[in-house]
């Protein structure tokens, strides 16, 4: 069966909105002699795959190891239990340099230092805080809880790009911490995500 009629009507939306030249490129890998796909390939060279359904984790590595310049988009609309939160700070605010996001559902910060001594437990902070009522939040960066998470996307080292329907899109992303990464939401909108490798 050709590859166009088994895919999903989200698939093909999302590869009729690139030009036909860029689509269902071919690739063979010279040392393992596989063949390669893929959805839509850039003259820039940015390679953009469309995962409609769970993706096992060597598959994942194959394309990531295989394309120098991969975004995976996924159809975020058959993931269960996730639900997106509160608008955040700028995470990347110096302001917030010396503080961690608490790994947990609740807006909440961490002094870094206390997180660096074993004898102390972490006070959570709100942003009502007088240490942290200043910080401004954004209208791009947002917490999400995930209740039953595909891990393999957390595993990916390429940028993921998650599509819930409607005129924004959300890339997930990871603020490195001692007490653990903290992920988000960067909400864009889709036509400025597709428009920028339009002829590329």
């Amino acid at each position: 069966m050709p590859a166009y009629l088994s895919e999903t009507e989200w698939h093909r939306d999302w590869k009729n909105a690139f030009p036909h030249v860029y689509r269902e490129q071919s690739f063979m890998d010279p040392i393992l002699g596989q063949l390669h796909r893929a959805d839509i390939f850039t003259p820039c060279g940015t390679t953009i795959e469309f995962q409609n359904s769970p993706i096992a984790l060597h598959e994942l590595q194959s394309r990531e190891a295989f394309y120098p310049k991969l975004i995976w988009v996924v159809n975020g609309k058959k993931f269960k239990g996730f639900k997106i939160l509160k608008a955040l700070p700028d995470v990347d605010d110096v302001r917030i340099a010396d503080y961690e996001f608490s790994l947990t559902q609740n807006l909440t910060m961490i002094r870094k230092s206390e997180v660096m001594n074993p004898l102390v437990k972490p006070k959570k902070l709100t942003f009502h805080h007088p240490e942290l009522k200043k910080i401004p939040f954004t209208s791009h960066y947002y917490s999400f809880c995930w209740q039953n998470p595909h891990r393999v996307w957390y595993a990916a080292k390429c940028p993921i790009i998650i599509d819930f329907g409607g005129y924004f899109i959300y890339q997930l992303k990871h603020r490195r911490q001692l007490s653990g990464d903290y992920s988000y939401l960067h909400m864009m909108p889709k036509k400025t995500f597709i428009a920028q490798y339009l002829g590329a």
